[in-house]
């Protein structure tokens, strides 16, 4: 970890080669009017919209938007299975490559911008609405119905679904996906509001920096709290359906059984005690890890993820990274990343890739940070447990 201390907080960094634009926005969240103790910086961190990625801010009485991001509720879950080892012919089979057998992952689970051709059982999703009203829950409502044939669906960007061969020797499979255009509807309806109430209040915080807030003990705040953890909710209603699908196709092919699965997400804010005060902590790309918290932290497709056990460090608000972090962006990964070399890098590993044309080299290891280079600079924030090889990747 290593301190800057040059604005009106502290920002601890758990990273040496944190980008310009990243920086600048640590900044400007140590100099937010309701920021707490300090600013906390991920290893993996990057330049996201307003708040880095990989960012943990805690504030005193508001709450803000894009602390959280448009993907509320985004997290990762892994499972372990009964299997010590498998086939690449039987990996094809679950994946729904094969001619014998096309039932398959690929066919139960829309990537993309594809969604459910027809609306999912209403006992999948977290709450139903005759529970909500319009005022407290305006946008959940005008968008439930869509997200019926959402939920099961994986979505576009880094997520992913992953069969991986674990150190404890048998198979697991991992998911990560998020809450969908739920998410990002109520994501977008509370920042724009936010920026309009700050406009109106005269807020001290510059509007180019992309921080306006909501008061805690406002109606708009204690709204926009209610849609944001329903959209948690979603997210996880959403893997867990993928998984039990995922979960099918495995015993179909192989007859094995599972153990319970582990979930984690790493877009949210939540209300914690900290340094002797309560305060709203969100977490933006970066997971809970105190020391009972078991979590996930996932590689590049090529390379390595892991499970681990969090160790409640004070200073990081007991967080961790949320992954390996992208060191390029995605246009920049599709323009400068050689084709021919990243999928060479990982055909010699006998992984079963998603990078099938230039356009998805924004997803190639190339893109990412060196996953043990993150793991080691949070030597004192979370230790692995478990690491997971990568045997097959399906992506967004």
């Amino acid at each position: 970890m290593r301190t800057i201390s040059t604005e009106k907080l502290p920002i601890f960094l758990w990273l040496n080669d944190i980008e310009d634009g990243a920086l600048q926005q640590a900044k400007n969240l140590a100099n937010h009017p309701y920021a707490f103790e300090h600013i906390a910086i991920m290893p993996d961190s990057h330049e996201g919209f307003g708040v880095p990625i990989g960012g943990v801010f805690a504030a005193k009485g508001v709450v803000l938007p894009n602390a959280v991001g448009v993907d509320i509720g985004c997290g990762m879950c892994a499972l372990k299975t009964s299997l010590t080892s498998i086939s690449t012919e039987t990996i094809k089979k679950i994946l729904g490559g094969s001619a014998e057998y096309h039932g398959g992952i690929r066919s139960l689970i829309p990537t993309g911008f594809s969604h459910h051709s027809r609306r999912q059982d209403e006992k999948h999703m977290p709450r139903e609405p005759q529970h909500f009203t319009l005022k407290q829950y305006p946008v959940v409502v005008r968008e439930y119905e869509a997200a019926l044939s959402q939920v099961g669906t994986l979505g576009g960007g880094n997520h992913f679904i992953e069969i991986q061969q674990g150190s404890d020797g048998h198979i697991w499979i991992m998911i990560h996906s998020g809450s969908r255009n739920i998410g990002l509807k109520v994501a977008e309806h509370y920042n724009k509001l936010a920026k309009e109430l700050n406009e109106k209040w005269k807020s001290p915080v510059p509007q180019k920096h992309d921080l306006a807030f909501l008061y805690l003990n406002s109606d708009e705040g204690q709204q926009y709290l209610r849609e944001m953890n329903y959209c948690v909710e979603f997210a996880l209603a959403n893997r867990k359906l993928m998984m039990e699908r995922i979960k099918d196709v495995f015993s179909h092919v192989t007859g094995c059984s599972f153990d319970e699965m582990i979930n984690i997400a790493h877009n949210y804010a939540i209300g914690e005690e900290h340094y002797g005060e309560k305060v709203m902590v969100h977490r933006k790309g970066a997971t809970f890890a105190d020391n009972e918290t078991t979590g996930i932290i996932p590689g590049s497709q090529g390379t390595t993820s892991y499970i681990v056990k969090g160790k409640g460090n004070p200073k990081s608000f007991n967080s961790c990274s949320h992954g390996a972090g992208r060191k390029m962006s995605r246009k920049k990964a599709q323009r400068e990343l050689d084709i021919d070399k990243e999928t060479r890098k990982l055909e010699k590993k006998g992984i079963i890739h998603a990078i099938r044309s230039r356009r998805d080299l924004d997803e190639a290891p190339g893109a990412y940070k060196d996953i043990d280079e993150v793991m080691a600079n949070q030597q004192d924030l979370v230790e692995p447990v478990i690491s997971l090889k990568p045997l097959a990747v399906i992506k967004g």
